[in-house]
């Protein structure tokens, strides 16, 4: 009885072995791939960021310069004034030329001065928020229409439109690089799929709060998703442009940081010819109200 008592164990424990073993190895294996999928975001996380730095680089070069010509049309005006000054020459009418041309530079001066400190706050404000994966308290519409002007250089360019309906003093605590990342791979994917032969596109981003439950839908007036291509939108590395620059991640990671860092929910509804439209709802949202005056 014994031995038939051990031989009816050791398969039982072969098998528990095998299990054990098995189980191991798909821990591995999972550890691995959730490595990967890290290793992949924070490779995309510096391209946006790359990205970033040289548009706006790029777009700051337009107020600086005009500034530049502004101020050197000043400076010549402002010596040859000197010069009839000096001579005794200066008549009324040149006086007042002078002060109108000096107040006209100036003003150009200024407001492009104005405009390319503004970009520049709102490229420090969204290059920290990409940068970096901590929480903190920000205003949710502020730090929207920052990352909009963020990609003005892609949107400049083209009759595209982008509309933020969100409310104004609506301040939480999260975390707003996973915003940043989510809003600009979703505006990305509009231009580059949804818009492609599209001239005027309409992009519309409205955030309500009810019940600590944040919801923020985006919609586009694209081509459409296929019916087909609808479920694997979602998947790692599906693209309909394979070899032309597209490698099929950004909605991956969209779905990743809604699902995985805000513990949300993302879907997708498409018909060919009439848009799509993003769905995201995010639970437990520390809502707060604005800072006093």
């Amino acid at each position: 009885a014994n031995l038939v008592s051990l031989l009816r164990r050791q398969p039982e424990a072969e098998l528990e072995q095998r299990v054990a073993e098995r189980t191991a190895e798909l821990q591995t294996s999972l550890a691995t791939l959730q490595q990967a999928q890290k290793q992949l975001v924070e490779a995309e996380k510096m391209a946006a960021l790359g990205a970033l730095v040289a548009g706006v680089a790029h777009e700051i070069n337009t107020p600086l310069g005009n500034s530049l010509t502004a101020a050197s049309y000043l400076e010549s005006q402002i010596q040859e004034m000197a010069e009839r000054y000096t001579a005794n020459t200066l008549t009324r009418s040149e006086l007042d030329q002078y002060v109108h041309i000096a107040a006209e530079s100036t003003g150009i001066i200024l407001s492009n001065l104005n405009r390319a400190a503004h970009l520049i706050k709102c490229f420090k404000q969204v290059a920290v928020d990409l940068s970096t994966a901590e929480q903190r308290r920000f205003n949710l519409r502020s730090h929207l229409e920052n990352i909009v002007l963020s990609l003005q250089p892609h949107l400049k360019h083209t009759q595209h439109t982008v509309t933020l309906i969100c409310p104004e003093q609506l301040e939480l605590t999260s975390y707003p690089c996973v915003f940043v990342q989510i809003i600009s791979n979703l505006i990305m994917n509009s231009l580059v799929h949804g818009f492609e032969d599209v001239t005027q596109g309409a992009i519309t981003i409205e955030v309500t709060l009810a019940d600590a439950s944040l919801t923020l839908i985006y919609r586009d007036n694209g081509k459409g998703i296929a019916a087909d291509h609808l479920p694997k939108i979602f998947e790692p590395f599906f693209t309909t442009k394979r070899g032309q620059n597209s490698i099929g991640l950004g909605l991956h990671i969209v779905y990743n940081l809604v699902t995985q860092q805000l513990h949300g929910v993302i879907s997708c509804e498409s018909t060919p010819g009439q848009g799509t439209t993003f769905a995201i709802t995010i639970p437990g949202v520390q809502a707060h109200s604005p800072h006093p005056e």
